[in-house]
């Protein structure tokens, strides 16, 4: 029987090697650790805080850099809170004389807001070799020769790290960095309009930077920046001109973190650049995490950071976060995880499987993967799945501070213009094109159909019937229903176009949107829009641009329709209704108003609006200002207002104390795993199937064992013989 033996040896060991863990795409070093595993899909392209200002980027930097500010991570309406500052710094204001005026003064008395911010002593970086000094306390670093690179190739190969305390000047070094002629920061043009000095600083990096090589390292101490001054080791000030109150969310942000001079110096080593070994790539940082793995292709991984100050799990937060168990962990030291890892996943449909089978913690629903997560119930309630309960995952949906919408360019002869038949048309498509239609069909239901430019969330959204768009809905029953197109036909008569021709000449009306791929320019949809507008007999001619032509067609005003979205930067009005300012005109003022829209009334109170506060007996006044400017806004029409998207996000049951956000990105740290439940739950969910391998072991021992026997019969036969 050797020779039975012998062939059912291999499906022996491939039975015995059929445990879960042959599935499990980590390596077995990781099982049972305390390790959060996450996927991402476009590799980051900048990890140094003046430069990214992507939601792909930020995913990583939040949680190593730490700016002065951040936001509470269970409170509604979001709310700053102290970061490594001591205090959420208060502006105190001065005339052009420099007299310091009363908290309320007028917003036009205010030449210069200063704030003062404070950082906690005691606060470390994490260990880098940029910190590494010899015995006479110089940069251990601070001049390598050609050969000293040889061997180096990640941040790790470095031989001595080290550590300091952080200063204000950190942060002072960061804000002169915004200003800094090759890292290009996006907000530099923004800011430059408020940092007392910073324009006249970056004209003179720029004159500095000419006349050195490529690379050069350029020693930002060597010039001022009048309106960022050190106090002492703690304290710097900012003076901004006039009264900018948003100031304090930008704050909370990567751009005001700090970059010690000396990290600025190490990567500028010769060399480094050409190894990936920059700024870029290796950020630094006071965060509970820090960067141990950049392979952009494949892997990031995110450890804890030894020298973390701490911080503790906030006590807290909304009356439902208590009933979720959100405060279970109230004055927890944090961060609560030792590692987090991240993989590339190009494709949804292994990202789907691999979180079906644990190995991701959580993840989001792709259009595949929808109708097998969840279901709409009574009243278009989303619930999870059957599937989905049984293996005890959570939904968790949140709608996000954003704005997707149709622009029209308010220049144009036919579309443009505040007199009554161009409103009237631009009204007539706004109540033509269904939004709520567009969000079932395109969006599996994930969103809701926007009012005004205002989302969820943000200071001066209304809900119900007071905050309804009445030129788009009747209010019915308590709740809102489109008007039906019959209203929409008569407006567009009263337009000039009865039944979509020119009253005068009988032309066709023909509308022209300019558009991108991957936005509204997938054909599908573009065809659902096409048949929306012919319901009014009106035609509309797509032109798919590249984004590059795109641009600069929006800029020239050299369009009639347009799409773009909108996402928060900070959750204050001013953000979104400064998209329709006059003075942010696209074509006269180079702005973010793409539609060129300009009424003086909306402008009044625009500016009225934007310098005040939301809290107290100012926030009251506010809301009524906003009330009003929204209510142009729908009269005017110069968006057709489409719709907030919705968030759906699916965890584990061993993944606790994730809460919805949509500018608080530093969440990594309020984290925690059940790991022993999660190793449990792989292994039930990743028993091997071994029917298969059985009923193949029967068939080859019945397919086999005639002949063996067969020949063990003529062995005897010839042994007898």
């Amino acid at each position: 029987m050797s020779a039975l033996r012998s062939l059912l040896l291999p499906v022996l060991v491939l039975l015995v090697a059929c445990g879960s863990e042959q599935n499990d795409p980590y390596p077995n070093a990781e099982r049972g650790q305390n390790i959060l595993y996450s996927a991402f899909t476009e590799r980051p392209k900048h990890l140094d805080p003046v430069q990214s200002y992507t939601e792909d980027e930020i995913v990583f930097t939040a949680q190593i850099y730490e700016p002065p500010l951040q936001y509470h991570y269970l409170k509604r309406p979001y709310t700053l809170i102290p970061l490594t500052s001591d205090a959420v710094p208060v502006p105190r204001y001065y005339d052009e004389q420099g007299r310091e005026l009363v908290a309320d003064a007028p917003a036009a008395k205010i030449a210069f807001s200063v704030y003062e911010i404070r950082i906690r002593p005691g606060i470390h970086y994490q260990p880098h070799p940029a910190f590494a000094v010899d015995e006479t306390g110089q940069a251990f670093y601070r001049d390598l020769a050609d050969g000293q690179l040889r061997g180096i190739e990640t941040l790790a190969d470095f031989a001595r790290t080290a550590s300091r305390e952080l200063i204000a000047d950190d942060y002072i070094y960061e804000i002169k960095r915004l200003a800094h002629p090759h890292v290009h920061s996006p907000i530099f043009s923004m800011m430059a309009e408020r940092i007392v000095g910073l324009r006249e600083l970056g004209a003179t990096l720029q004159k500095e930077a000419n006349g050195l090589p490529p690379g050069t390292w350029l020693d930002l101490d060597r010039f001022p920046l009048t309106g960022v001054t050190r106090v002492d080791r703690y304290r710097y000030r900012i003076k901004l001109r006039g009264k900018y109150p948003q100031f304090v969310y930008w704050l909370a942000m990567p751009f005001f973190a700090p970059v010690p001079r000396e990290v600025d110096r190490f990567y500028h080593l010769p060399g480094m650049a050409a190894k990936n070994l920059t700024l870029d790539w290796y950020p630094v940082g006071t965060g509970p995490f820090m960067l141990t793995r950049n392979d952009p292709n494949s892997r990031m991984v995110l450890e804890r950071n030894p020298n973390f100050h701490g911080e503790t799990y906030p006590c807290q937060g909304e009356p439902q976060d208590a009933l979720d168990g959100l405060l279970d962990d109230c004055g927890k030291r944090l961060p609560f995880i030792d590692k987090a890892v991240f993989s590339r996943e190009k494709e949804s449909i292994p990202y789907w499987n691999k979180f079906l089978q644990g190995y991701y913690d959580a993840s989001g629903i792709s259009s595949d993967s929808f109708d097998q997560a969840v279901r709409l119930g009574v009243g278009s309630e989303v619930q999870l799945t059957d599937e989905m309960r049984e293996k005890g995952i959570r939904l968790l949906t949140s709608v996000r501070a954003s704005i997707f919408y149709m622009g029209f360019n308010m220049l144009d002869p036919v579309v443009g213009g505040l007199a009554e038949q161009p409103t009237k048309l631009r009204q007539a498509l706004s109540i033509a094109i269904d939004q709520e239609e567009f969000i079932s069909i395109f969006m599996n239901g994930r969103g809701i159909a926007a009012t005004s430019p205002l989302p969820p969330g943000i200071f001066g959204y209304v809900e119900g019937q007071a905050g309804s768009n009445p030129v788009v809905y009747d209010w019915v029953d308590g709740r809102a229903q489109r008007k039906s197109i019959e209203v929409a036909k008569k407006l567009l008569a009263e337009a000039g176009w009865p039944n979509g021709r020119n009253s005068t000449t009988g032309e066709p009306l023909v509308l022209n949107l300019d558009t991108t791929s991957g936005g509204m320019g997938d054909k599908s949809r573009l065809d659902w829009l096409t048949r929306q507008l012919a319901k009014l007999d009106v035609q509309l001619v797509v032109r798919s641009t590249d984004f590059n032509r795109f641009q600069e067609k929006i800029r020239k005003g050299a369009v009639q329709l347009y799409y773009l979205g909108w996402n928060a930067d900070y959750p204050d009005p001013e953000n979104f209704l400064f998209l329709l300012a006059g003075g942010e005109g696209k074509v006269a003022r180079g702005g973010e108003n793409a539609s060129n829209y300009a009424n003086p009334e909306f402008d009044r109170l625009f500016d009225q609006m934007k310098n005040m506060e939301s809290e107290g007996p100012r926030g009251v006044q506010r809301l009524s200002i906003i009330r009003q400017a929204v209510a142009l806004l729908q009269h005017d029409a110069p968006w057709i207002y489409g719709f907030h998207p919705t968030s759906y996000t699916l965890g584990h049951v061993w993944l606790r104390n994730r809460k919805p956000t949509d500018v608080g990105h530093n969440i990594l740290k309020y984290q925690r795993i059940d790991v022993a439940e999660r190793l449990r739950l792989r292994q039930q969910w990743n028993r091997p199937v071994l029917w298969p391998l059985a009923v193949f072991a029967v068939a080859l021992v019945a397919a086999v064992l005639p002949a063996v026997i067969a020949y063990r019969r003529r062995e005897r036969r010839t042994a007898r013989g």
